[in-house]
């Protein structure tokens, strides 16, 4: 059996995007020793990816804005199966924490007076987005990686965590290998905090980079820890639909927010002839109302364009069966046409749009300050994951903390956009704070070398299997189709059950999949470990959105087409069984504080 190199930490944070970094400099603070794992290079987390901005009600733009609305937007977002004391918190918390980027270095675009500028974004009531341009993860990860260096955290680039270690139901470390090498790694550490993203992987067509393959969701699972919502998948309406390289790749709400429409391919902006009914006294009556929201005007409601994500992504999908779709299978997002109403159009788009005129500039060969954009829905984000304490983030296994899109809670059915990167640094500061205080009040659990040794060995299991054995590609190929086609926007229990019946036989092929070589990057070898992820998380995606039977947010059934109130009592819950089976419960919502829900009532109007 391989050896392993040890390390040894108060606080292991795994996942160095947003969460894992915001998490890694509060533990770091509080003066505990901190190890961060990533999973690529330092700086190069899909965070980066994350473009309009990061929500925060600081009212620099509009002074009607504040927590009260933020919070009452991001539940009904929600469908309201959201946890409200993480949509409190976040509402609350998140504007100082928008200032502590800006003393950390974090340089925002401003309005004439000097403030941090916020834009419009689908789902807010108001401007709320504070932003860099549409390159605003890159910031965020920019300022957050200086200050993580700058307090000596320890880094460990290009490693992947294999198993999380449990002594007598506490967590006790990780197991890891570094892709350079191959070699293994040991962490001990009295807490550690999951950071890991998303499982976009599982998916065909996704925004997500190669990483999202649900480490963290699956790690904690197999350790046994509850994931809940793992039915509400984000189909983002915009990613690019040509080139074929390029299918899926993000384009920013931002431009929505900064007035661009959508179009099928008769010309028509079929966003108007779809908006729900709890939305309608918020929305623009007519394109002209919808224009002037966008420049500012406060007695103007937003287009419906910039409807929650879940609704327009469906609304697309909608023109695109019925034939009105563009010549790629998509429809038109158009921010082109603003020449109508601004002199220097271009010069206009390019400033605030920067990365998505360059974007299509230099892969699809498309200007688009004079053209408009092939787009479709893009799998983008899962609401669903770890199931966390709303104030310290700890999950159901003592010292497992969890933050970011990995943790689940706040965002219920649907997350509005902007949302996620104030949650990364919300509850990745809430999880580093908490994660310390553990790591100061508890001693280090064992770590078992029987745990170990099988991790290794599990680990090692493909290179044994070479010759006739599956291709861990293929495997993966068929598991994207059978998600993409089975489980996607619009989902019936026939399709899902037909997809557990493939999950299961790939499962087994999964079993068999080898590989030949040594293990230095070794691209083969890496994929059949991330199977065991994303296999994990694509049946908990199934049997959750099989036991949820209505249509809520992300997750609609062609069978079940409207919400069912008595769905909206619980959130589903997907666990480890003691026979290695995965168990599916319903676990029921605290009930919401009065005063909450007046905020609620008072902003429904």
């Amino acid at each position: 059996m391989a050896t392993a190199n040890s390390f040894s930490y108060d606080v292991l944070v795994i996942g160095a995007g947003g969460a894992g970094l915001r998490a890694a400099i509060e533990a770091a603070g509080k003066g505990v020793s901190v190890g961060l794992i990533c999973k690529s290079l330092l700086g190069k987390a899909h965070t980066v990816m994350a473009e309009g901005g990061m929500a925060a009600a600081m009212a620099n733009v509009d002074d009607r804005d504040n927590w009260k609305v933020h919070f009452a937007d991001t539940m009904r977002g929600g469908q309201y199966v959201n946890n409200w004391r993480m949509a409190e918190l976040h509402a609350k918390e998140a504007p100082d924490r928008v200032r502590e980027l800006e003393a950390w270095g974090a340089v925002f675009d401003r309005t004439p007076d000097g403030k941090i500028l916020q834009r419009n974004f689908g789902g807010h009531r108001y401007p709320r987005l504070a932003h860099v341009g549409d390159r605003t993860g890159l910031e965020l990860i920019r300022t957050l990686q200086d200050h993580t260096v700058y307090l000596g955290v320890k880094v460990h680039m290009e490693f992947t965590v294999i198993d999380l270690i449990v002594d007598n139901g506490r967590i006790a470390g990780a197991l890891a290998y570094d892709r350079e090498r191959g070699r293994f790694h040991v962490f001990s550490a009295k807490a550690v905090i999951l950071a890991t993203g998303g499982v976009g992987r599982a998916f065909r067509i996704t925004s997500n980079s190669w990483e999202g393959t649900g480490d963290g969701h699956a790690l904690a699972y197999r350790a046994g820890a509850q994931l809940i919502d793992m039915e509400f998948v984000q189909f983002h309406p915009t990613g690019m639909v040509w080139p074929p390289s390029v299918k899926g790749l993000l384009v920013t709400e931002g431009v929505r927010g900064e007035g661009g429409v959508l179009r099928n391919s008769e010309g028509r902006r079929f966003m108007f002839d779809d908006i729900p009914d709890n939305y309608k006294p918020q929305t623009a009556s007519d394109p002209e109302e919808g224009w002037r929201y966008t420049q500012g005007d406060k007695s103007a409601r937003r287009p419906p364009e910039l409807l929650t994500r879940d609704h327009v992504a469906r609304c697309i999908n909608r023109e695109v069966k019925a034939g009105r779709g563009t010549p790629h299978g998509g429809v038109y997002l158009d921010i082109a046409w603003i020449k109508e109403k601004l002199p220097n159009a271009a010069e206009h788009i390019k400033r605030k749009l920067p990365s998505m005129y360059h974007q299509f500039k230099e892969l699809a060969d498309l200007d688009i300050t004079k053209e408009p954009m092939e787009i479709g829905p893009t799998t983008h984000y899962i609401m669903g994951g770890i199931r966390v304490n709303a104030d310290s983030q700890e999950s159901t296994i003592p010292g497992l903390f969890a933050a970011g899109e990995c943790a689940a809670g706040i965002n219920g059915a649907n997350r509005l956009g902007g949302n996620s990167l104030s949650d990364l640094i919300v509850f990745g500061k809430r999880a580093g704070e908490y994660a310390a205080e553990f790591a100061k009040t508890h001693a280090a659990a064992a770590i078992s070398d029987a745990a170990v040794n099988d991790g290794m060995k599990v680990a090692l299991a493909p290179f044994d299997r070479s010759g006739a054995a599956e291709n861990p590609y293929k495997v993966q190929s068929d598991l994207q189709d059978t998600m993409q086609d089975l489980v996607g926007i619009v989902r019936i229990e026939q399709e899902m059950q037909e997809a557990l019946t493939r999950l299961a036989a790939l499962n087994e092929r999964a079993s068999r999949a080898g590989v030949e070589g040594h293990r230095e990057y070794h691209a083969g070898w890496h994929t059949c470990l991330d199977l065991r992820n994303l296999l994990a998380v694509s049946e908990a995606i199934a049997r959750s959105a099989i036991e949820r039977k209505e249509s809520r947010g992300g997750h609609f059934r062609d069978d079940y087409p409207d919400k069912d109130p008595a769905f909206a009592t619980f959130n589903v819950g997907t666990e480890r069984a003691s026979d290695g089976s995965m168990k599916v419960t319903r676990i029921p919502i605290p009930e919401m504080p009065a005063e909450l829900k007046q905020v609620i009532e008072e902003q429904k109007q």
